[in-house]
Order: C-alpha cells, then structure tokens, then sequence
C-alpha cells in the first residue's frame, strides 16, 4: 500500500545563511531534543533555566546556560524581555520556541525581529491569523475545508450561547477563543447544563490564556483526532508528512499517539493532507505546524483547530517519514527551500508514542514530584526515549509533570505497539510515581489494539483500566510479601523485626525469587 520511505535530508555541508547560536526558550524534553538536533549541525545551544532547573538536563546538554529567573514559569520562561536580553548577551542569532509557553505568541516572534534574531517557526501574523480558533475557523470556511458547525466569533453572554446552542441542537461543545490542550472546553449534553458549563468554560479559559472568551460548535459523537503535519518554507513550497492518530485523551490531553492511523485510507489521507495545506497556504504559513480534524465513523473529517509550533507527538512522524523535523525547522528558518516536495513523501511502517508522566493516576492522577532515586531505559529494536531527566534529578513541582515521550516503530502496528508494550515493562523508575502501569493497560486493552477508540474512549474506560492496576498492584504487593516471608523464614528470621520493611525496600521481584531460589538449593 505504501512504499518504503527513502531518508530525504538537505544536502550536505553547512548553509552559507546557517546560524551560530541558537536559544533555545523552553525546557524539559523538548529542549533536550532541540540542543541535540543543534550539536548534530554544529551550530552552539544556549539553554536557559528557572532556579527550579538549574540542574536540568538541557542545561547540561547545551554548550552555554543562562539563569532566566525565579522558579515560577511567568517570572522565567514566560519573560520575554528576559529572553530577549539573554540571546543578546550570548550573540545568539536564531531562537527555538520549542512547545508550551511562549510557543505561539506571536509577540515573541516580534520580539525576535526587533532584536534582528530569527525565529524559528512561522510569521506572527500567520500565528495570529491561525492561533485564534475563531479566526482560523473563518480561515477555514473561506478554504472550502469542511467544518463542524459553530460559531466563527466568540460569542459574548449566556443568553447568545443558550440560543446558538438551541438552534444547533445538543450536545454542544464550549472552547476558548484562545485555547489549547482542552482548556476552557466544556461538553455541554442540554440545556440544564450550559450556564454552569458557562462559568467553568469561561474561567478555565480567562486562567489558562489570559482571554475568557469562547465559542460554540456541535458535538460530534464518538469521533476520532486525527491531526496532519505540515510543512512550509519561505519560498512557497508547502506539503504534508502523512497523519497522526490521537484519540486517546484524557480530559482532552493526549496520552498515546500513532502514525498511520488505523482507520485511514489513501483517499482519506490525501482529502485531509490537501485541505491543511489549503488552508495553511491561504494563512501565509511556513515552517512547521499541525492542522487537527475530527473524524467521524463514515469518516467524513471536520477542521478543529491549527497548532502553530512542533507538537509533542512529532517523533511519530519522524519515525515513519525517516525526516528529522526540528532540522528541518532549523533550515527553513535560515532560507533554505524544502529539498523534497509531495510526492517524495513515503510512509515506512508504524510508530505510536505514550508520554511518560510523574504522577499517579490512582490517586486521581496527582503529580509525583520528588528525586528520581533509579532508572533503567529500555533499548532494542525500533526504540526510542525522548527525555529530560537522569537518575538523581529532582522533578519539581512547579511544571507539568511529564518525564518525556516512549517511542516505538514496527513493521506494522501489531509489532509497534509489542514492542513500546516491551520497553514500558524495562522502563524503571523509582523515588516518584509514574503512569507506566496505567499505559501498559491502554495498550493491552481489547479495543485499543483492535483500534476502536475516539476521544472519549479512555475517559469511558479509565475506571475499568485503574480498577484492573489496582487489583494486579496488590497481587504483586502479596507476592513480593510470600517471597520474602519465605527468604526470611529458611534464613532462620522468620519473626525478625524488620520484615515488613524488607519487603517494602526489595529493588526487584526477580531479585528475590534468585535469592530464595538459592536459598532452597543450599538448605
């Protein structure tokens, strides 16, 4: 169905135009995986850290750090002025937004060529134009890409959402203006419903972005989130990298994504991959960026909304088109055209992603911050770890929880997700909680291994899912405690003191099941 995709890359040597120095204005794993793009080009990495990270694991990767500020991200990473002042002072001539944060404001993108610094991402009248969800929707209609019906203006009381809502019939779906990552989203299912989803949409938006607008479009049932990747470059070329498959959310936060996905067509693919590029055309756009439909089951696709930035889940993309997209962000920001065009384009097995968090998701998903004490990465075929932290880091509590991304590439799907199943059981972590065991039922899971999954799929189950790692923790907590009650008792300290505590400090099952093995064969 589809061919073996040849590794396109730019040719070889270094762009005349290339940069020197980039800063990098993010942290985590993203930032980690932007100073390793930049050491591989030869070009400088500039970190720049809170006092929370000063430790953190892109400090130590890129070749010069600088303190931003306090812990609080709105008086570090958030400070554009800071920014500005720290890319001068090191001569840096390019910066690398990554995600999150100051991301998609196009301010810092102006602030970027006020300081004659280039950004590496789009215009920011193109991230205006397609930020907004509301201005990207009237984008949207005026390039024919089909719609969800709604709104195309935030709407401005109660009272106008109450009567919009009855005209489009329920349920009905309330989303901020300026909103991302299902903040300020509300699913209203009647009337009863709207004003307190009202309040609660409003609020959430006006905390998240500073913006409490919203506006209204109509529930689709069961659908699936199925985004596009696009590409851009200052000359005009646009095309498409194939889809990504992202239904698995919880509350609307992704938790696993795959490429292809299990439900696309050729016809489909090139439908969707044309009607982005239509409207990413139409907007001025280059660079990278992701247009984000929803499917329904006769697989008729809606526009949902544009994200002007790399996404958390590009390695998926990147592991199935042999394409390495922050370089590509990196040349294309400098001048160079795209050395590929669409038809160039080839998708080469499967690949999903889990995003690793510290948090504990049976204790209603609470952030686990604390010490990483140990830590075991997995490896083997078609793996690969995006991260930000080592064995001793401190997870602080002042920032999303996540660890970093799981990635596993197959032949085809079945062998993709054996083998990210495989690595999550050798991935080990202690001193905090993780939610390794929760993705380890995700991707036994009967459904989601047939692929019959939609955006409300994992919160439907979630229940069932927490349930089931509850009653496998116990089992393995009784016999962790067998185990050593047995070691203990042909030692001869059956009633020693500090059995219980052995138990709850024993590193490894296996590690005790040898050792009681061997006490059995020399007593």
């Amino acid at each position: 169905m589809l061919l073996r995709c040849a590794k396109i890359q730019f040719a070889a040597g270094r762009h005349e135009r290339m940069f020197k120095k980039i800063l990098i204005a993010n942290r985590g794993e993203i930032a980690v995986r932007i100073a390793r793009a930049c050491r591989e080009m030869g070009i400088a990495a500039v970190a720049v850290f809170s006092d929370a990270d000063r430790a953190a694991l892109h400090v130590r990767l890129s070749d010069e750090a600088y303190r931003a500020g306090p812990a609080p991200s709105r008086e570090s990473y958030l400070r554009i002025d800071k920014l500005m002042e720290i890319a001068r002072a090191a001569g840096c001539d390019a910066l690398h937004p990554g995600y999150g944060f100051l991301a998609e404001n196009p301010e810092l993108a102006r602030a970027c060529a006020v300081n004659q610094i280039t950004f590496i991402g789009p215009s920011p009248e193109a991230m205006e134009r397609l930020g907004s969800k509301t201005a990207a929707r009237k984008l949207a209609a005026r390039a024919g890409v089909p719609m969800v019906a709604g709104t195309q203006y935030p709407i401005e009381n109660l009272d106008d959402a109450t009567k919009i809502a009855n005209g489009l019939g329920y349920p009905v779906l309330l989303k901020a203006v300026a909103g991302g990552g299902g903040k300020g989203m509300r699913m209203v299912p009647a009337p009863a419903e709207m004003a307190a989803a009202w309040r609660d949409a409003s609020s959430e938006a006006l905390n998240a972005f500073g913006d409490a607008r919203v506006y209204l479009e109509k529930y689709v049932d069961r659908p699936r989130h199925i985004e596009i990747q696009i590409f851009g470059d200052a000359h005009g070329h646009m095309v498409y990298l194939g889809e990504r498959e992202c239904s698995v959310q919880r509350r609307h936060q992704k938790v696993i994504e795959e490429s292809p996905s299990p439900v696309m067509t050729q016809e489909l693919r090139r439908s969707m991959g044309e009607a982005a590029v239509r409207l990413a055309r139409d907007a001025g756009y280059n660079n990278a960026g992701t247009v984000e439909f929803l499917v329904d089951a006769q697989r008729n696709f809606y526009f949902l909304e544009v994200n002007t930035r790399l996404q958390v889940e590009h390695p998926v993309t990147e592991m199935v088109t042999g394409l390495d997209l922050v370089k590509l962000q990196i040349r294309a920001a400098a001048g160079e055209p795209l050395p590929f065009s669409q038809e160039d384009i080839r998708l080469s097995g499967h690949a999903v992603e889990c995003r690793l968090y510290a948090e504990d998701p049976a204790n209603q998903f609470f952030p686990s911050p604390g010490k990483i004490l140990s830590r075991r990465v997995p490896s083997g075929p078609g793996i690969r770890l995006d991260d930000g932290v080592y064995e001793g880091f401190t997870v602080a509590t002042e920032y999303d929880p996540m660890l970093g991304k799981l990635i596993a590439w197959g032949q085809d799907r079945t062998e993709a997700i054996a083998r990210l199943d495989r690595a999550l059981q050798e991935h080990v972590v202690t001193g905090i909680k993780t939610n390794t065991a929760l993705l380890l039922g995700i991707l036994r899971d009967a459904d989601f291994l047939r692929g019959d999954i939609f955006t409300r799929w994992l919160d439907e189950k979630l229940p069932r899912l927490l349930a089931k790692n509850q009653n496998e923790e116990i089992e393995r907590e009784v016999e962790d405690a067998a185990i050593v009650a047995a070691l203990l008792h042909s030692l001869g300290a059956k009633d020693h003191p500090d059995a219980n505590g052995a138990a709850a400090e024993a590193e490894s099952r296996w590690k005790r099941a040898a050792r009681f093995e061997q006490t059995e064969r020399s007593s």
